[in-house]
């Protein structure tokens, strides 16, 4: 039977100790345990982020435009910059315009791939998550286009320097290329080896 009257100071600092690493224990697993569900998160924000981004906006122009020839067009900078409806069986910029056929399996295989690798591979930095989730978003994007209809449906028109047309997917495959490169020459080999990994173990003596 525990008595308090012959218990000294140390037997309360011991108590004290105890549920300290308790509760540092508990704590560290939540941790873990959220660390887990959400690995390497800001991948998969990216890549949906960019992937409703690309499908609102060509919803948008398909229901907005007519599929003429010439292009119908808006000017919203006239000379520079208009919005303008075309499709294209190619990649991005209108590059490969007959390989429409293996061009659907290789986004697939990409996304594929970028998913297995933000799931099952090592925890990614914040930049290098960026970057993957944005090309999977924008590949995801080309991708649904190419499987559903054969064609990708582009409208963004910079006139001023004579740029094939191209759309939001397009956009968000380059920007996820920077954000690689910018994982690449930034990160030194001691950084942030990922946003998502637990904290480190308090010690707390007794």
């Amino acid at each position: 039977m525990f008595c308090p009257l012959l218990c000294d100071d140390s037997c309360f600092t011991k108590e004290l100790g105890d549920e300290g690493i308790s509760r540092e224990g508990q704590r560290l697993k939540r941790d873990s345990l959220s660390s887990m569900s959400f690995k390497n998160r800001f991948f998969w924000l990216a890549a949906l982020f960019s992937l409703v981004a690309d499908r609102l906006t060509k919803v948008w122009v398909v229901t907005t435009f007519d599929l003429t020839v010439p292009p119908e067009t808006v000017p919203l900078i006239p000379g520079i910059f208009h919005f303008t409806y075309v499709t294209n069986t190619g990649a991005a910029f209108s590059l490969f315009k007959e390989g429409g056929e293996w061009l659907r399996w290789l986004s697939l295989a990409v996304s594929v791939g970028l998913m297995i690798l933000a799931w099952f591979g090592p925890s990614l930095s914040r930049w290098e998550q960026s970057g993957y989730g944005f090309i999977l978003g924008g590949a995801l994007g080309n991708g649904i286009d190419r499987f559903i209809a054969g064609r990708v449906v582009d409208f963004l028109d910079f006139r001023w320097i004579q740029f094939p047309v191209f759309n939001l997917a397009d956009v968000f495959i380059n920007v996820g290329i920077v954000c690689l490169l910018i994982a690449t020459f930034w990160q030194t080999p001691e950084s942030e080896a990922s946003s998502d990994r637990p904290p480190a173990k308090k010690v707390i003596e007794k």
